[in-house]
């Protein structure tokens, strides 16, 4: 025989195969003739039952997950959930106090059966340990599915898995057991011969005469290779490192802790990176975009000269002209680009209007780069350690610390439509303000009305410049409108100043109150508001 399994190969996770399996179910033996005193159900994938038998307790460990499939003794009664899943409740409806009657493997194959004997007749509950098609089924007199941790349905698999339906085996094509093998023979051809045991065959770790007499006997030596799993006989043929056991079950329940932890901590790790990387680009990508709104800025200065020229110009435009070649006032050419749809006193009015917003937005925008230059570094920071840590409790710590700065996306249910624009096409800006808060703003009526009607909530701050045409500002408070600082106010206050028609007026009133006491009368034109319980801050424009 002649396996094409290279002993180079680095080592690998270490299966629960057929052979462990059987080395289980030797184990469990003990127990036959217990009964069941508790059962739990910790995860979706995961089910405890609690054993008594002959003075002794234990635990078995039921396990379906597609990664983590495997069954056991254990050491430690799992933690429940506060609902008990609907498998659960079935198996105490069924098996709880119910007698052990039978622990087989089904063949030499990854199925376990537990036989039970109650007040509610006989059941098996099946283990099958196939990888991601792993499942717990109960099975009752009828043979009749009672239950199953994972339900599939007949659009998913031509072997349905459901309530009430016949109990049909795994449809695989019947293969004589390995242990029915002889010398010679293609061991592959046979059930339970698994690429793993082949390759510690081959290796000649242990022999099939020395598979057949352990399970026949079910004396077996445990190890445990720490990282890559545990095995009812030495795997050091296979260049693992190993450490011996008194039970197979002691050495998988060893790794397995291990295994799913560290699972857990890479599960976490990545789910936290993935979201807080995605966070990170969005702040580049703002950055970027106000650094060219700073550009922007400063040509303010060179718009407003273009304006200029085009009106010292204006009698020596052509209509339709699409450029003005005019010298500006030290002596140098200037060629201006004309809108050649426009006269040139709209042409000049463009050019003013360009330069004015750039001027006004300028304070506001540097503002912005510097918190949001602060907290993508703050996030680069975070992303850095939790790249480095290796502990669960702490990755923990750093995802509150991502959530409570608000980092980390709320899962929320998928809209019917999705949205071409943000807040249905109307323009609302939003805004990153002290301590994390998000600022509201509406650029002209209809969209003033949208936020204050339909985006404010009630207990968040609401601001207008006092008796005067302004923006309507909404400060986010998430609820906890008491934790808004003075410095946040201030800073809103002065958005609402800048989009007003009194930004220029020296020191400007602004009014601020909780959205909840903010209303529009009936038929009044939009963006008109009234308001009570108001306090006042002045913002020097």
């Amino acid at each position: 025989m002649v396996y094409n399994h290279g002993m180079t190969e680095k080592p690998a996770r270490i299966p629960v195969d057929s052979f462990c399996l059987a080395a289980v179910v030797s184990e469990m033996q003990a127990y036959v003739g217990g009964r069941v005193q508790g059962i739990r159900q910790p995860t979706e994938t995961e089910v405890s039952l609690g054993l008594y038998a002959f003075g002794k307790e234990a635990m078995v460990l039921l396990s379906c997950h597609p990664v983590f499939a495997r069954a056991h003794l254990a050491t430690r009664r799992p933690s429940n959930q506060p609902q008990p899943p609907g498998f659960c409740q079935a198996l105490r409806s069924r098996i709880e106090g119910a007698q052990v009657v039978s622990v087989r493997q089904v063949g030499f194959d990854r199925i376990l059966e537990m036989e039970f004997v109650g007040a509610k007749g006989r059941h098996l509950l099946i283990a099958e340990l196939m990888g991601k098609h792993s499942n717990l089924i109960l099975v009752g007199e009828d043979d009749r599915i009672v239950s199953s941790a994972k339900s599939v349905g007949r659009s998913k698999s031509s072997r349905p898995i459901l309530s009430g339906m016949a109990y049909a085996r795994p449809p695989f094509p019947p293969r004589p057991s390995l242990l029915e093998a002889s010398e010679g023979e293609d061991l592959r051809a046979f059930e339970g011969a698994s690429p793993f045991l082949l390759r510690l065959i081959e290796a000649g770790g242990t022999s099939l005469d020395e598979v057949r007499r352990r399970v026949g006997e079910g004396s077996f030596q445990p190890v445990l290779a720490q990282g890559f799993g545990a095995y009812p006989e030495s795997v050091s043929a296979l260049g693992y490192s190993e450490l011996s056991r008194t039970s197979i079950s002691i050495a998988l329940e060893q790794h397995f802790d291990a295994a799913v932890r560290q699972n857990e901590i890479e599960t976490l790790r990545q789910s936290l990176l993935g979201q807080l990387r995605r966070v990170l680009l969005a702040r580049e990508v703002s950055l970027t975009d106000l650094r060219h709104a700073v550009e922007s800025g400063h040509k303010a200065s060179q718009w407003q000269r273009s304006g200029e020229l085009i009106l010292a110009y204006g009698h020596s435009i052509q209509p339709g002209q699409g450029e003005l070649a005019a010298w500006d006032y030290d002596g140098t050419e200037a060629r201006i680009k004309l809108d050649p749809e426009l006269d040139w006193k709209s042409n000049a009015n463009r050019y003013f209007e360009r330069a004015r917003k750039a001027k006004s937005r300028l304070g506001t925008v540097q503002d912005q780069i510097a918190r949001i230059d602060a907290d993508r570094r703050a996030l680069e920071s975070l992303i850095v350690r939790i790249e480095s840590e290796a502990r669960l409790d702490v990755l923990e710590e750093l995802r509150e610390e991502a959530r409570a700065k608000r980092w980390l996306s709320i899962q929320r249910p998928a809209a019917k439509e999705k949205e071409d624009r943000p807040y249905e096409g109307h323009r609302v800006r939003e805004l990153l303000g002290p301590q994390g808060f998000t600022i509201l703003y509406g650029e002209n009526s209809e969209s003033n009305d949208f936020l204050t009607l339909r985006v404010a909530k009630p207990n968040d701050y609401w601001l207008h410049v006092r008796g005067h045409v302004s923006a309507h500002v909404v400060i986010a408070t998430r609820n906890k409108p008491e934790s808004v600082s003075r410095e946040t106010l201030e800073f809103a206050a002065r958005i609402a100043v800048q989009n007003s028609a009194v930004k220029h007026s020296g020191y400007v009133p602004v009014d601020y109150t909780l959205k909840k006491h903010v209303r529009k009368p009936r038929g009044a034109p939009r963006g008109t508001a009234l308001y009570t319980h108001e306090k006042t801050i002045h913002i020097e424009s």
